[in-house]
């Protein structure tokens, strides 16, 4: 039982800490792995594409900076090449997972 709410105490704590982001300067959008908890200032992931040069940069970024070839996203590493679910639907399933155990 204490395990149990341990994991929803979990869940929810990483749903709360702050969003997330991929974040790299790279050729291969798909190497971009590293992640970053971004600061308090931060509500965005951002994905820039470097024409020219064949660069892709990822990281934390403001909503009022998400101008120009920016593209910007809300929610934990949305900015990904590889689609990834969100944080609250992990605490959802927990959830539903406790409920039918218990």
């Amino acid at each position: 039982m204490h395990l149990y709410g341990a994991l929803v105490l979990f869940m929810t704590l990483s749903a709360a800490c702050g969003l997330r982001c991929y974040t790299c300067t790279a050729t291969e959008p798909k190497s971009c792995t590293d992640t970053k908890s971004c600061a308090v200032i931060f509500n965005r992931c951002y994905s820039l594409k470097v024409e020219g040069y064949n660069v892709i940069s990822k990281g934390c970024q403001t909503s009022v900076a998400c101008v120009g070839a920016m593209d910007c996203c809300e929610g934990d590493l949305c900015n990904s090449a590889i689609p990834t679910g969100s944080s609250v639907i992990l605490l959802l399933v927990s959830s539903a997972i406790i409920t039918l155990f218990l």
